[in-house]
């Protein structure tokens, strides 16, 4: 089943969308609660809002919202949460179009998953492979990646898989598939576990 949050909007919506929860109203662990509170977030963002409750229910989401409005929060939210209830090694896998992007991603997953232990990978082109396969060696909780350099380790670092990955993000899918990253994508999901 997907659940489609639609883009970001002030108030009222024609969806009837009047939302003004806090993240635990939203379900959101307490140990996580504070890590949003020490990062500055005091509230939920509609994306926020709309995302995550289907996210801690483990559902499928296609979110669409303008830059800024806290979608990298709305998938980040529910994975923390899901991993601190399933601690486990190589867990969500994360594919941004850029290397830029990707950092920001990790920075976000490090600010809010510090609390909690979360380690994390960022595997993008221009840096040496050796330092990557190292990091990923380590057996990261999160992967964040982009999908060329992915499949470079895919194929080429001894032991690394996605057999054991429960979550699959595709950050700005539109953007990446305009920048004919669809053949390394579905080389990806191929390999995730069903």
């Amino acid at each position: 089943m997907t659940s489609q949050a639609p883009a970001d909007a002030n108030n009222e919506t024609a969806d009837g969308f009047n939302g003004s929860k806090s993240f635990a109203e939203l379900g959101v662990d307490s140990a996580i609660c504070e890590a949003i509170s020490a990062v500055g977030w005091s509230a939920p963002s509609k994306i926020q809002q709309q995302a995550i409750p289907h996210g801690l229910a483990g559902k499928d989401i296609i979110g669409l919202a303008e830059t800024g409005s806290g979608k990298t929060g709305a998938f980040v939210i529910p994975i923390l949460q899901s991993l601190l209830q399933n601690p486990q090694r190589l867990y969500a896998l994360v594919l941004a179009p850029t290397r830029e992007l990707a950092y920001q991603i990790g920075e976000q997953f490090e600010a809010l998953g510090a609390s909690i232990g979360l380690k994390c990978a960022c595997v993008v082109g221009g840096i040496d492979m050796m330092q990557q396969q190292v990091a990923l060696a380590r057996k990261p909780h999160v992967v964040i990646a982009t999908p060329g350099r992915l499949v470079d380790h895919l194929e080429n670092t001894k032991g690394f898989s996605l057999r054991t990955m429960k979550f699959l993000v595709l950050d700005e899918a539109d953007r990446m598939l305009s920048m004919d990253f669809e053949e390394e994508i579905n080389q990806i999901v191929q390999l995730m576990p069903a």
